[in-house]
């Protein structure tokens, strides 16, 4: 009996270490934007209606406006369980580099001491992606712009967005990061897929290659992809999938997956909501012994100040516009995030 009760003793003492064991937790979020775009008319790009005097009337005041409203959604992604801001962002529908620097000076990110990695894209109407990071979390070692190439029917050029890939260390440890903003949907889903399914060719060559250099290289890819997780595009190209216990060396994990099954989505179009607001990431990110990071789980940012309140579109992204009718919220997309946990001490 004694022997038993010993026994009994030293398995809840040693679940009360494990339980209490500190973390350090590190947010990585996503958010399409929504054409933040600042005043200036820029003869390069498509980019007129949104200036003064163009369709929607785009004054100083609604541009800072607009950086104050993503701001502010920035500083509360995961802020109830890391305390904090994200520690990596990644942004699509940025105009410039100009643009997001405004957004990281703003009283709303200022302290968090963000550092941008950022290129300008072909596409037409001038919006780019871009990778923010907390200078005292990651640091950047190598940043490239990946061109995605398409052509339509009569074989003229479709300029669209690049692929962004940052490599650098986060904890000491070496993590890769894609930031995408796929093809639309203009057109039609169907009409259009081979356009995603191309970008999703590029998002594999790039994640072949790192992991030619190095196997065990952490990457995690995220951003618009413009389809579902279901998709064509991720599953059969990508190989993703949202159960751990499919995953092998070769697959990716697609933790939205799960959230889109249960009928979560980003955006909402026609009394439909999509997931294109994703993450996958290479499966070494799913491990049990927390001595490295880890993914331990993803989520949709949605708070009730950024849903429209009333009307046929109750419950939606609360946007800037509505057609050219000024609305003065945020974007027609809720953001999304994960977490990755890794044991303190190691």
């Amino acid at each position: 009996m004694q022997l038993l009760f010993s026994l009994i003793v030293l398995t809840c003492i040693s679940f009360t270490a494990h339980s209490q064991k500190n973390y350090t937790v590190r947010t990585i979020a996503f958010y399409n934007v929504e054409n933040l775009f600042d005043t200036t008319n820029d003869s390069l790009t498509f980019d007129d209606d949104r200036t003064p005097n163009g369709s929607y009337n785009w004054t100083q005041d609604k541009y800072q406006k607009k950086i104050e409203n993503i701001s502010k959604v920035l500083s509360k992604i995961g802020e109830g369980t890391s305390k904090t801001s994200p520690d990596i962002i990644g942004l699509c529908e940025v105009e410039k580099r100009s643009v997001v620097e405004d957004l990281i000076h703003h009283p709303n990110l200022l302290d968090k001491d963000y550092g941008i990695v950022h290129f300008d894209s072909p596409d037409r109407r001038g919006i780019d992606v871009a990778l923010l990071f907390k200078k005292t979390a990651y640091l950047p070692t190598s940043f490239k712009s990946h061109r995605l190439l398409l052509f339509d029917d009569m074989s003229q050029r479709i300029y669209t967005r690049d692929q962004l890939v940052v490599g650098g260390i986060l904890d000491n440890e070496e993590f890769y990061f894609i930031v995408n903003h796929w093809p639309s949907r203009r057109g039609g889903a169907t009409k259009s897929k081979p356009n995603r399914i191309k970008a999703a060719l590029l998002n594999k060559r790039i994640i072949d290659s790192i992991q030619g250099l190095n196997w065990n290289a952490k990457i995690i890819s995220m951003g618009d992809f413009n389809d579902d997780p279901r998709d064509d595009s991720l599953k059969k190209i990508l190989s993703t999938t949202g159960k751990e216990n499919q995953l092998d060396s070769l697959s990716l994990f697609n933790p939205m997956e799960k959230l889109f099954k249960k009928g979560y989505g980003s955006l909402a179009y026609r009394d439909k909501w999509n997931l294109f607001d994703q993450f996958f990431m290479t499966s070494n990110l799913i491990n049990e012994s927390k001595q490295e990071h880890s993914f331990w789980k993803s989520g949709i940012y949605s708070p009730p100040y950024m849903k429209t309140i009333k009307g046929k579109f109750k419950g939606y992204p609360l946007r800037t516009y509505s057609g050219t009718n000024y609305l003065g919220g945020y974007s027609d997309h809720f953001p999304v995030y994960l977490f990755l946990l890794k044991e303190r001490g190691f």
